[in-house]
């Protein structure tokens, strides 16, 4: 089959994750260059003031090396995503953003979530499975690859494995991510076998293999059929011009 229709590269592919990674750079040095500290307008689980964080949360980061290292990732797989699930790209980024945050709100801690790791979790957590559940070879590749490269992630959505991260945040993500690829529905890639048997115009007198079976259904020998083959001779005639000889002189 054709996957053309279906896989393609275009422009958005790159620049989406690229304009996502400029806003949250962009963010960090503003904070950075102008002192201004924006970690209060994060998550703050529980508090009507905290909702806007649901919103703003992961365009913030602490430090650079908190920054950098959601970078990377956020890029690859967003990358990833909108090549694949063109489509719904979109969706899965906007709305995973706010469902993340709107489930962070409500089991995190009495403090500031801030960062991009819920939206990686997302999205970590939406390609493995929604791959898995197509049972389409490229998009199950696909999901392995994610599995081998960020399957150590899956530590960080218990507690009191780092007592610095947000494990609300991540747990999150991933269960945000787990009912996107079971609610929203992708093309049927893989094309569906039909026998002989199963298409409308299917004659069972005229099938090779039903031919051997009675009214009854018992199988029975049909006798092959011996060739006629044609003897004809054809006659070839000969004919013979004689010619005298002639004397030489």
């Amino acid at each position: 089959m054709n996957d053309y229709h279906h896989f393609k590269f275009t422009p958005s592919v790159w620049i989406v994750p690229s304009l996502l990674l400029i806003l949250i750079w962009s963010v960090f040095f503003f904070e950075n260059n102008f002192t201004i500290d924006l970690t209060s307008h994060g998550i703050l689980p529980r508090s009507f003031s905290g909702l806007q964080g649901i919103f703003f949360s992961p365009f913030l980061h602490g430090d650079l090396n908190h920054i950098a290292n959601n970078s990377f990732p956020l890029f690859i797989l967003t990358v990833a995503l909108i090549y694949f699930y063109r489509d719904i790209s979109l969706k899965i980024l906007c709305y995973g953003i706010l469902v993340s945050g709107l489930i962070t709100w409500v089991i995190g801690r009495n403090s500031f979530h801030i960062g991009a790791s819920s939206l990686i979790y997302v999205l970590v957590s939406f390609i493995f499975f929604k791959g898995m559940m197509t049972q389409y070879y490229r998009l199950m590749a696909l999901s392995l690859t994610v599995v081998m490269i960020y399957g150590g992630m899956i530590w960080y959505v218990f507690p009191q494995v780092d007592n610095h991260i947000s494990w609300e945040g991540h747990l999150s993500g991933l269960i945000t991510g787990f009912a996107f690829a079971a609610y929203f529905k992708t093309p049927d890639y893989k094309k569906a076998i039909q026998y002989p048997w199963e298409r409308p115009d299917f004659n069972p007198e005229e099938d090779a293999f039903m031919k051997h079976f009675d009214e009854t259904g018992n199988f029975v020998t049909i006798p092959v059929e011996e060739e006629e083959v044609e003897n004809s001779s054809t006659g070839i005639n000969y004919i013979y011009d004689f010619k005298e000889k002639k004397e030489i002189e």
